[in-house]
């Protein structure tokens, strides 16, 4: 190469040009880029052959190189952004909506299983005419364990003594709490559910967990009787699971009542507690400022998530915890 001959240069451009203007496809032009524009192209070439030039021409030729490469990689820019425009997929087209195609249904959030099935309790004994109150989950030692029978000392507490925030506060072990502050102040008769989640130290099985859901209720009046209680609590078990559910009553022991009961229904080959039941105690009315010799009163807590495996054949409690929506999405 030499300066005296620029219309070599200008020759080998029109050549280039043309072949990237010809370049059907981005494989194509890249070919081309490669052949007149890569570390062994043709422009590399002229590049090497300027230091063998005269002195005083390499200056000339170094400018007259760098404009044609600089020349080609433009063109070689402008072709690719041609060929990505026009190529399907890509561009305007891409972008184009089919407004004759069905619109994308949005995917909506849904209940938690257990929350529709605690609706579903506060439904059933607002129907029987229990009247529905909440409470804190944070209790004091007092109204947790002392107004429901269990002293400093009592065994009952062994299970439940657990997750305190200070020295007489703790996370409610039971929703019961709740009816020993709805019971002070007030007159019988009274029919009360409480709801909400309570905590105890149980190790997670297939039916434990350390956090869980209870519905508990109580009615207060002249002449209640564990018939009473008996008849609620199979009302209940009749509309919740059907008619042919299998259930029983069992005697048991709780602080706070007496006699007392277990409500068990068969499940998955075995007895499964739903709640427990009973009597309330008399020291329970009398700490309520509540008359026992005129007034007697019957208590349940009656699990929530337990009747959800039940009501839904769900065989591990674990489940619901796991957020998995291949499960949840089924109800």
């Amino acid at each position: 190469m030499t300066t005296s001959k620029p219309k070599d240069l200008d020759k080998i451009a029109r050549e280039a040009q043309r072949a990237i203007l010809d370049a059907a496809s981005l494989d194509a032009l890249e070919e081309a880029r490669r052949a007149y524009l890569g570390r062994r192209g043709l422009v590399a070439q002229l590049f090497d052959q300027v230091p063998s030039l005269p002195a005083a021409q390499r200056p000339q030729a170094g400018r007259q190189l760098n404009e044609l490469r600089d020349r080609l990689e433009r063109a070689v820019t402008r072709r690719r952004e041609e060929l990505q425009a026009a190529a399907p997929g890509t561009g305007l087209a891409a972008e184009a909506i089919d407004v004759t195609l069905p619109g994308r249904r949005i995917s909506l959030g849904r209940q938690h299983i257990l929350t529709r099935t605690l609706e579903e309790i506060e439904r059933i004994f607002f129907g029987m005419g229990f009247e529905i109150v909440d409470g804190t989950e944070v209790e004091t030692d007092e109204f947790n364990f002392e107004r429901l029978n269990m002293g400093r000392d009592h065994p009952a507490r062994d299970t439940q003594d657990s997750f305190y925030l200070a020295d007489d506060l703790l996370l409610r072990t039971h929703t019961t709490v709740v009816d020993a502050h709805v019971m002070v102040g007030r007159t019988p008769p009274m029919r009360v559910l409480s709801t909400g989640r309570c905590y105890r130290r149980d190790a997670p099985d297939a039916t434990h967990m350390p956090v869980f859901h209870q519905a508990d209720g109580f009615m207060v009046g002249e002449r209640i009787t564990m018939a009473d209680l008996k008849g609620v609590l199979a009302a209940f078990v009749r509309r919740m699971f059907g008619s042919e559910a299998v259930y029983r009553f069992v005697p048991s022991y709780f602080p706070f009542t007496e006699p007392s009961a277990e409500l068990a229904i068969w499940f998955n080959g075995r007895w499964l507690e739903l709640a427990g039941s009973g009597m309330f105690h008399p020291r329970v009315l009398e700490m309520a400022g509540i008359d026992p010799a005129r007034y007697t009163a019957f208590a349940f807590g009656l699990g929530v998530d337990r009747p959800a495996m039940v009501r839904y054949g769900i065989p591990d409690i674990r489940l619901f915890w796991d957020n998995d929506l291949r499960l949840l999405e089924q109800f």
